[in-house]
């Protein structure tokens, strides 16, 4: 069920972002929107990004959130009018994504034990942990209920490994 709001959260719906490498072809993002029994609903997906060595040289330390949170995860988030309960990533850079969309993004890391305690913004679910950006510390417990019903319904990094199959697939039939 989608909100009245444009900038509201859709209830049961979740958005997995990622980057991939791919060697000699660039850097590919995409983004899986699912619902609660991890059923694909939208999927986008970027042509390759390739980085000159000017942009290395210029950006430096700060060319991986750039290109991941800006070039990428940003017009993939932009790319559907469906607003997630939570946007999941598996990469840091892609945290730098956040400015681009109304709904709370988190990182999920794997080995949740050894972080546990680590923050107070960390959610644990079996052997994950997530981690909202620092701008939505404050929404914890307003998506700790979701997550939790999507933790129990699938792996949390589940959605990661479909979309590099999916980016993979592309690249075979360009």
């Amino acid at each position: 069920m989608v909100s009245g709001r444009e900038d509201a959260p859709a209830t049961g719906v979740f958005g997995f972002l990622t980057v991939r490498d791919a060697a000699g072809a660039g850097t590919f993002g995409g983004y899986l929107l699912v619902d609660l029994s991890g059923r694909p609903l939208e999927f986008h997906c970027t042509a390759p990004v390739r980085v000159t060595r000017a942009q290395e040289i210029l950006y430096g330390a700060t060319l991986a959130r750039q290109l991941h949170g800006e070039q990428i995860g940003g017009p993939l988030l932009k790319a559907t009018a469906v607003k997630p309960v939570v946007v999941l990533t598996d990469r840091d850079s892609l945290l730098h994504a956040r400015s681009h969309t109304p709904s709370p993004v988190a990182v999920v890391r794997r080995g949740a034990e050894s972080l546990v305690g680590r923050d107070s913004s960390d959610l644990v679910f079996g052997g994950f942990a997530v981690q909202l950006h620092g701008d939505d510390a404050d929404r914890l417990e307003a998506v700790r209920p979701q997550l939790t019903a999507l933790a129990d319904s699938i792996e949390l990094v589940e959605p990661f490994e479909r979309i590099q199959a999916a980016i993979e697939e592309a690249q075979r039939h360009s």
